[in-house]
């Protein structure tokens, strides 16, 4: 646990550097968020027209509420997929030694703007079926089905990467992603903590300073500085998602490069990116 949890803050640090070489690289993660928000907004409207709002309290969901919860889940994956395509692209093109600019990735991005919107159909798909079946199981089946989750999400680690780099559809990225990492890391593939596990540590932290300083404020009777205090801990939260999920795609992009050259680039050790998906023994 504390080796795999060592070797997320060496990964941490390395897609740091990276960082510090293109911060403009913050700015997919940006992208994604509002354009996520601007699709729940677009969404809300149809969904409360079709009741979708009122049968989750209720008993049953009508079938126009699912065929507009599977819209919805296609559009938000697809503006999260595209995002992070134009993210790793971008991220690639460093760790090969150039200087990739936000044009650039998102030129990458929109020449493969077919399959990422296939990948995301996909994806929705899986979402919608895997929660569908979650939603009627019990705590065995959850279970089950959310080491299912799991296993799909390792599986398709490295989809986004195959998709822009290599130019391929979105049913063989997948295909080629789970084989490239079955190929890389054997047959016991092991989730690493990843860059993810850092940050998370980060915002329980950030969360346990930020209960006292609530209370400290509460404790003034003024709701300016409540709102103030609350306000403060919701930005610092905000800002460590941004940058866990920048940093998570150049990570991602480290790791395929790493997959498919035997290097990782020049900020990242190869050791590093080794233990990935295995633990080292």
């Amino acid at each position: 646990m504390f080796r795999r949890l060592s070797n997320s803050w060496e990964l941490t640090k390395a897609s740091w550097q990276v960082l510090q070489k293109d911060k403009e690289l913050m700015i997919f993660p940006v992208i994604a968020f509002f354009a996520s928000i601007i699709v729940m907004i677009t969404f809300a409207v149809p969904s409360f027209l079709a009741g979708l709002f009122d049968a989750t309290v209720g008993s049953e969901i009508p079938i126009m509420g699912y065929i507009i919860g599977f819209l919805f889940y296609v559009c938000l994956y697809f503006v999260t997929i595209f995002s992070n395509s134009a993210l790793i692209g971008a991220a690639m093109i460093r760790l090969e030694g150039g200087d990739p600019t936000v044009r650039d990735g998102l030129d990458i991005a929109m020449k493969h703007i077919g399959s990422i919107f296939g990948y995301a159909i996909i994806s929705a798909t899986v979402g919608m079926i895997l929660r569908f079946l979650s939603e009627r199981a019990g705590i065995i089946g959850r279970i089950v089905i959310g080491l299912i989750g799991f296993a799909w999400t390792v599986a398709t680690f490295l989809v986004i990467p195959v998709l822009v780099i290599e130019g391929v559809g979105p049913m063989e990225a997948v295909q080629r992603s789970a084989g490239m990492l079955k190929k890389t890391w054997g047959e016991q593939i092991i989730g690493n903590l990843g860059v993810g596990a850092v940050f998370g540590l980060m915002t329980f932290g950030v969360i346990l300073v930020g209960i006292p300083i609530v209370i400290l404020a509460a404790a003034t009777e003024s709701v300016v500085a409540i709102v103030l205090a609350i306000a403060l801990i919701i930005l610092v939260i905000m800002a460590l998602v941004l940058v866990s999920n920048t940093l998570s795609g150049i990570y991602i992009a480290a790791v395929y490069r790493y997959a498919t050259t035997g290097e990782a680039g020049n900020y990242f050790d190869a050791s590093m990116v080794e233990g990935a998906f295995k633990p080292k023994k």
